[in-house]
């Protein structure tokens, strides 16, 4: 197939392309009625499950892998963004006291298939559960690949395959974390995000751990969204 061809030809494409193309279905979410945002998400879903299957044979780094750091910044991070936030921060916490503590100034619309669809109806949890599922084991893989293979080492030089994974960097280290988290509505925890992530990264040389990390956040952050009714985090 032509696409396999390109990607054992370009190392780039191969670790753009997939996330370019996520992106723009990203971008195609509520743009043809508000239930599209939800069709849409799924559709993603699939696609970005084929993606990573494509993707896998020329991505030798895009492994998961386990380890207590991994499951500690995954929770930790949770924990940052929710704060960050403003979920549970009140006048007395370190983030308000730090000035830290924010809210996004133009929150993105809610993304509730139980006002969409009815709250309890066999669509909203089915895309509930489409959406936790792809936040937790699509979007790390896609998300982790762009920016900490390739953009990291990208910025460092174009011959981005010849930078070790575990090489610190000042420069790639701080604009990656910064896109990461500009990325992201909740800017600032975004970016502390994708500098912990990163070092995972740099700590292993290896993907598998922030994959990892980037699960356990993604997937506690969606059991807190249904469970505190919390939906614009989505």
């Amino acid at each position: 197939m032509a696409w396999k061809q390109i990607f054992a030809r370009n190392p780039a494409a191969a670790r753009v392309v997939p996330f370019g193309i996520f992106l723009l279905l990203t971008a195609g979410q509520g743009q043809f009625g508000p239930a599209s945002a939800y069709w849409f998400y799924l559709a993603k879903t699939l696609v970005g499950l084929w993606l990573i299957w494509a993707m896998r044979p020329f991505v030798a780094e895009m492994r998961w892998a386990f380890s207590w750091p991994a499951v500690l910044v995954g929770v930790g991070i949770f924990a940052v963004w929710a704060g960050l936030s403003g979920e549970w921060t009140t006048q007395n916490s370190p983030w308000v006291k730090l000035g830290l503590s924010h809210a996004p100034a133009q929150p993105a619309p809610a993304w509730n298939p139980q006002e969409q669809f009815g709250a309890g109806s066999a669509v909203a949890w089915l895309l509930i559960s489409v959406r936790i599922l792809g936040s937790t084991f699509i979007v790390p893989p896609l998300e982790e690949v762009f920016y900490r293979s390739f953009l990291y080492r990208y910025i460092a030089g174009k011959d981005f395959l010849a930078v070790p994974l575990n090489r610190f960097l000042p420069v790639p280290f701080l604009v990656t974390a910064a896109l990461f988290g500009l990325a992201h509505n909740e800017w600032l925890a975004g970016i502390i995000c994708g500098a912990a992530y990163q070092w995972l990264v740099l700590r292993q040389g290896r993907l598998g751990e922030a994959m990892t990390a980037h699960a356990i956040t993604n997937f506690l952050l969606g059991v807190w969204v249904v469970w505190q009714g919390a939906w614009q985090f989505w």
